[in-house]
């Protein structure tokens, strides 16, 4: 039975099908920084975000309610005025492992240049052929990412679609002026995101993407030191990767996110596993070293 429903997830993700709401998305509005203001305010802007998330059908692909992707939004606002709004914007998203109840965090990206405009009242409304809110297309734009990153771990390529919504969504944005989206304007921005995403060279990060989670993790129930030796032997992918482009958003984001998971998962590993994988992942996520370390 398990078997049946890891290939129609796969097909989801595959075939469009009739309209269902992809995401299950947590918002959290910190305004802790803004001070004097009605906080009413913030409250409608979390409220908004939540509803444009969870109630818009993004894709043509359809999820029943349990298969909807769990992700998370947490929206610092570090000042405002006159309803224009500098934020902060953290999106995290996960996928279930097939066999266990383990949820693997699959996207961890922090925006720190997100301003936008919004007066309580104010309808979300989003058009994917033109340019509007900054407000709506960027919370859009990190929707398809999330939607194309998760396909991309059930279905070789099966974020491509996806993706290119993402895609579209920042071509429109050259013409206009808000930060985030301009080539070279930041190697570390929306721009720079889904360029890497889509690059020839990242094709195979992605598909290790996609073998690390259906032929390594959602095998560890049944064969575990297979699975284990699957995530490592297509583990130096990311470091070929990493050393064509060093400035590649995805492998970096992918390492730092799964650090703590791969050190898990490497605990019953062989002391040449744990140090193949510490040397790649070390070289990769410097700034994981502390929980690397345990890998020694």
């Amino acid at each position: 039975m398990r078997k049946i429903i890891s290939i129609l997830y796969v097909l989801f993700c595959l075939i469009p099908f009739t309209m269902a709401q992809e995401l299950n998305c947590t918002v959290t509005v910190n305004s802790e920084q803004i001070h004097g203001t009605n906080k009413s305010m913030f409250d409608a802007l979390e409220k908004a975000i939540t509803e444009f998330m969870n109630e818009r059908q993004f894709t043509e692909y359809r999820y029943e309610q349990k298969e909807k992707i769990e992700c998370s939004i947490y929206l610092i606002i570090n000042n405002y005025s006159n309803n224009n709004f500098t934020t902060e914007i953290q999106v995290q998203a996960n996928r279930p492992v097939f066999g266990s109840n383990y949820k693997s965090p699959i996207f961890s990206y922090s925006d720190k240049t997100f301003n936008f405009t919004y007066a309580e009242g104010d309808q979300m409304s989003f058009d994917l052929t033109s340019f509007g809110n900054n407000l709506t297309e960027v919370l859009a734009f990190y929707a398809y990412i999330i939607i194309g990153t998760d396909c991309d771990s059930f279905s070789k390529f099966g974020g491509d679609y996806a993706f290119r919504m993402a895609e579209q969504i920042v071509n429109q944005a050259q013409s206009s002026n808000e930060s985030g989206w301009k080539a070279f304007e930041d190697n570390h921005n929306r721009y720079a995101l889904i360029n890497n995403i889509l690059d020839d060279a990242t094709k195979p990060y992605r598909e290790y993407f996609y073998t690390y989670h259906r032929l390594g993790l959602d095998q560890m129930h049944k064969m575990a030191d297979n699975s284990r030796a699957t995530i490592v032997e297509g583990m130096p992918v990311l470091k070929s990767c990493y050393k064509a482009r060093p400035l590649m958003i995805i492998v970096s984001e992918f390492a730092e996110t799964k650090s703590q998971e791969i050190v898990d998962i490497m605990s019953r590993g062989s002391s040449d596993e744990r140090k193949q994988v510490y040397e790649i992942m070390s070289y990769i996520a410097p700034t994981s070293s502390k929980i690397l370390d345990k890998l020694k």
